[in-house]
């Protein structure tokens, strides 16, 4: 399965549309704090809120 890519403008678009949540894909904390953008979730946060998080939402992963 290949996933999809997608530009910053449309990513930013989606988000702030509340059409999708915006991952760090950094599995470290200080990673995360070093290279938080403005709206993005922690992975720790998104596996504490994997059971409400609809299945059809669209995950935006970004690493800097």
């Amino acid at each position: 399965m290949s996933v999809p890519k997608i530009d910053v403008k449309q990513a930013r678009h989606d988000v702030e549309a509340g059409d999708a949540l915006l991952v760090c894909a950094y599995d470290s904390q200080e990673k995360f704090v070093a290279n938080r953008l403005q709206d993005a979730r922690s992975l720790d946060d998104l596996r504490a809120e994997e059971e409400s998080i609809p299945k059809e939402r669209e995950l935006i992963f970004y690493c800097a």
